[in-house]
């Protein structure tokens, strides 16, 4: 895959293993801006990547280095993301700047290199995560636009479950401990619940447990023949 190497200062050595991939949206006007900010010392964040609209794709540290993308988060006991993941910053002014969906050339480049980093880390399918996965309570990003069913068709991400759906009928308190289990940080049930709505039912993101979201949530922790990866 080709790169144009764009270095950050923005970054330290990993202190684990590299087993995750974190996907974000830049959350800024344009692809630029979000470039510069990302190799600014004074601003102190940086990704491993940065994919334009139109697939350019700049590499801003190597990803035997800890860039600074997850800052505090939490995913299936892991709390520094920042050491064991690669993060990929995609160009989208997001929420704040009239959010817009993702160009189908933009996301075929997202996935040659989620493809390509997934097989070089030996990555799990549940690992590949959105910010708002691993730091529900702050983030919003990659967002209920971000189509993750592409990722999924390809094995490159878990897929929304839609077949032999049962309710487990939890309560809140039920639905939450199987949440937890499935790796979010509960601690603000309210962002945890609206964070996986985003990712695995985001035509509804309203913060609700209905039956469809526990059916979805049992489904992607019911044992899988073929496994996680």
């Amino acid at each position: 895959m080709d790169f144009i190497d764009s270095p950050s200062p923005n970054f330290d050595e990993r202190l684990l293993p590299v087993s995750a991939i974190v996907l974000h949206y830049t959350g800024m006007l344009d692809g630029p801006s979000a470039l510069q900010r990302l190799c600014d010392p004074a601003a102190k964040v940086s990704s491993h990547y940065l994919v334009y609209e139109d697939g350019t794709v700049h590499r801003l540290v190597a990803e035997d280095k800890r860039a600074w993308h997850a800052g505090n988060s939490h995913w299936r006991g892991m709390t520094d993301l920042n050491s064991a993941s690669v993060g990929i910053e995609i160009v989208n002014p997001g929420h704040e700047y009239k959010y817009v969906p993702y160009p189908d050339v933009q996301i075929d480049a997202v996935i040659r290199l989620v493809s390509e980093i997934k097989d070089r880390w030996q990555i799990s399918r549940g690992n590949v995560v959105g910010h708002s996965d691993i730091a529900p309570a702050r983030k919003r990003d990659p967002g209920e636009l971000f189509p993750w069913h592409r990722l999924a068709r390809l094995r490159l991400a878990l897929p929304r479950p839609t077949k032999n759906l049962i309710d487990p009928q939890w309560t809140e308190a039920g639905f939450l401990l199987a949440l937890e289990r499935f790796g979010y940080d509960v601690t603000n049930p309210m962002a945890a619940i609206v964070a996986f709505q985003r990712r695995f039912r985001p035509e509804l993101v309203d913060g609700e447990i209905d039956a469809e979201c526990r059916m979805i949530l049992l489904a992607l922790l019911l044992p899988k023949p073929q496994g996680d990866d």
